[in-house]
């Protein structure tokens, strides 16, 4: 998927784990096969997972980051009743893996996909709760780091232009750049919330309808209040978007942010991984039709 990934087997997390944590070489390990794009996942045993970046460019950079979503992880499980991973241990570069890397505590469910729960209102009542539990933590007077997606819209032009020059043949581009239009104007009136920041299918997971845990946690900072928001138009049909919205109180303009940030993401994911990881273009081109299907960006 990406210039430089790095491919991790089951025998050098094996060789890994039972040197640098011998009380845990007892445990099965197993790959899993799953649509990140940023870690290669591992089962080990019945409660931990291991997770190895796919990209290594600095290990000591690539550390700091792992003890960051550590700390963010630990501030996360306080804050919600819903299960959430953390950080067991970090391990240290070894047998031909060049970088860091983790090991998290296990959690049970099956992951949400863009169709499997998209006419749930009692999920979508669910996740505005897990949302509205995100947005009561203190933000301390911190702000958004600047990385990423949850501050200006406008920042990411270069990107979405990137795409829509690489989605010629795969979208109907011009109505595209025709909603990213509106959607880079659309102002900002609400500060910063502690926000999952990466609320996709995948990182939700469900038992028998219900919300059972959350994952890929490390990213939990401030973040525009329409952040989370994502979530509407990546899972959700009409009636229970509509739920959601309703449940979290937004505004017509933090209900559109939330369009925009959806779109900024979708629009990266056709393309992107179009041919390297399928179940992520399918997600980024079932999302921009729930927004642009929506209308949303004509009624703004």
């Amino acid at each position: 998927m990406h210039d430089g990934q790095l491919a991790v087997t089951v025998d050098v997390v094996r060789a890994l784990i039972a040197e640098q944590f011998p009380h845990w070489s007892h445990e099965y390990v197993a790959a899993l096969s799953t649509s990140g794009t940023v870690n290669a996942i591992f089962r080990v045993g019945e409660r931990l997972a291991a997770r190895f970046p796919l990209v290594v460019d600095d290990a000591d950079a690539a550390r700091r980051e792992l003890e960051i979503e550590a700390a963010a992880a630990r501030e996360l499980a306080s804050a919600t009743n819903v299960p959430t991973p953390v950080v067991a241990a970090i391990g240290e570069p070894g047998h031909d893996y060049p970088g860091p890397w983790s090991l998290s505590t296990w959690l049970n469910g099956t992951p949400v996909t863009p169709d499997s729960l998209a006419d749930s209102t009692e999920f979508a009542l669910e996740i505005a709760a897990f949302i509205l539990e995100l947005r009561a933590t203190p933000v301390a007077g911190r702000v958004f780091s600047g990385r990423g997606r949850g501050g200006d819209l406008r920042a990411h032009d270069d990107w979405v232009r990137i795409c829509l020059d690489n989605s010629a043949g795969l979208l109907d581009v011009d109505a595209l750049a025709r909603a990213w239009a509106t959607f880079r104007e659309l102002p900002r009136h609400s500060p910063d919330v502690m926000s999952h920041t990466d609320l996709i299918p995948a990182n939700l997971l469900e038992g028998h309808g219900r919300l059972v845990g959350v994952l890929d946690v490390g990213g939990f900072g401030p973040a525009d209040p329409a952040l989370d928001l994502v979530v509407a138009w990546h899972v959700f049909d009409e009636v229970p978007r509509r739920e959601l919205r309703r449940a979290l109180g937004s505004d017509d303009v933090e209900w559109a942010r939330g369009a925009a940030w959806a779109f900024v993401q979708a629009m990266g994911l056709v393309w992107y991984y179009r041919q390297s990881n399928v179940t992520m273009s399918a997600l980024g081109r079932s999302t921009l039709e729930r927004i642009m299907a929506s209308g949303i960006a004509e009624r703004i």
